[in-house]
């Protein structure tokens, strides 16, 4: 297996980038390899992988810190010697110094409060003309929840919930190691009651005793006007459930939006193409063209415009979030030239060219030219 790119080049980003530019530079790349996209690229899927894993890490300010100091193996449990990555690092030598030192405050029993239920995330695809006009949407979520049947613990419905004998409901067994460092008494978890200090002579049938079932339910998320990929929508609450009556976590959604086939974005600015004839960048038109959504705008092309000019239409682009703000339309020019002219054509735009010098001949070919086109 190959090794793991630096995140910061996957991003194109230096090391002391900011939050803003790491973001900025997300959205840039995930908008170029979008498998959608990149369709010719055959590994734009694995590098839009690669893509959302950098940015997953760099934009959260602690696992950002954990690979700024250990690299890939913060987050690699065959590399770190078993911890299970950075986030688990901290219990394991909690455990080495409870082993030593015989836990908090002196080896007595650590209480279990109430613990806030774990935050989950999802990634969720939608069309470009949702994430300029926003909308609601129901999407589909599966989490852990208190199993109804026992209420939670764990206990089928009628059946006894017990102290447990070994430690004699204190969740705690006394143990003593031998070590380099003397003979240490240390407070451990009950192994038969797992540190709860009671014991189910009948395990629940639907959760198996452990109080909790993983189900599928869909919820409605409101997705704002002018969002854009790479952002995260949090809906409070919508995590797994939390234990020992602590608050659930809550729900992050990424947004990755589809690209469209008309229509680039730029920051709050839409990009599009306007095809034109040679007559009408000559002589000037008035054009109608489609804007987002479905309506249409007249655009007024001004005579002598040039391939590549931009005609911006105010107001007309993407709004900002949370503003009645919208950024503008660009619309850039091009201009087509014909493969095949008939005789006529010919001869009035051989004309053009030998009496180009001269302005006011240059104007009555001009009319001639407007008439004999159409």
């Amino acid at each position: 297996m190959s090794a793991k790119k630096d995140f910061y080049e996957v991003l194109g980003v230096s090391r002391n980038a900011t939050p803003e530019e790491i973001k900025k530079a997300y959205r840039q790349m995930a908008r170029k390899h979008h498998p959608d996209v990149a369709r010719d690229d055959e590994n734009a899927a694995e590098k839009f992988k690669e893509i959302n894993d950098a940015y997953e890490i760099l934009s959260d300010e602690q696992k950002r810190a954990a690979y700024d100091r250990f690299g890939h193996d913060a987050f690699d449990p065959a590399r770190n010697g078993g911890f299970g990555g950075f986030d688990d690092f901290g219990g394991g030598f909690t455990d080495l110094f409870d082993l030593i030192f015989g836990g908090a405050a002196g080896g007595g029993r650590r209480r279990r409060g109430p613990q806030r239920g774990a935050d989950r995330e999802m990634r969720l695809d939608i069309n470009f003309e949702d994430a300029v006009f926003g909308m609601e949407k129901d999407v589909e979520i599966s989490r852990v929840e208190k199993c109804e049947k026992c209420s939670g613990n764990g206990a089928e419905p009628g059946t006894p919930i017990k102290t447990c004998s070994v430690c004699q409901g204190s969740g705690q067994a006394r143990t003593v190691q031998n070590t380099p460092f003397g003979r240490f008494e240390t407070m451990r978890p009950c192994t038969r009651c797992h540190g709860e200090g009671k014991v189910i002579e009948k395990p629940c049938s639907s959760c198996k005793g452990s109080g909790q079932v993983r189900k599928k339910r869909r919820i409605n998320v409101r997705i704002p006007a002018g969002i854009d990929t790479g952002m995260r929508l949090r809906i409070q609450g919508e995590g797994e459930q939390g234990i020992f009556g602590g608050p659930p976590g809550d729900l992050y959604i990424t947004i990755v939006v589809k690209p469209h086939k008309q229509f680039k974005r730029e920051d709050n600015n839409l990009i599009t193409r306007l095809e034109i004839n040679f007559v009408q960048a000559a002589l000037g038109a008035e054009i109608e063209i489609p804007l987002l959504g479905g309506a249409v705008h007249n655009v007024k092309v001004a005579e002598g415009t040039q391939p590549g000019a931009v005609i911006t239409i105010k107001g007309k682009g993407i709004p900002y979030l949370n503003s009645q703000r919208w950024g503008d339309l660009k619309v850039i020019i091009d201009v087509t030239i014909p493969t095949r002219l008939t005789k006529k054509q010919r001869n009035l735009l051989s004309s053009f060219y030998e009496e180009s010098d001269d302005k006011e001949s240059k104007k009555k070919l001009f009319d001639k030219f407007k008439d004999a086109m159409g």
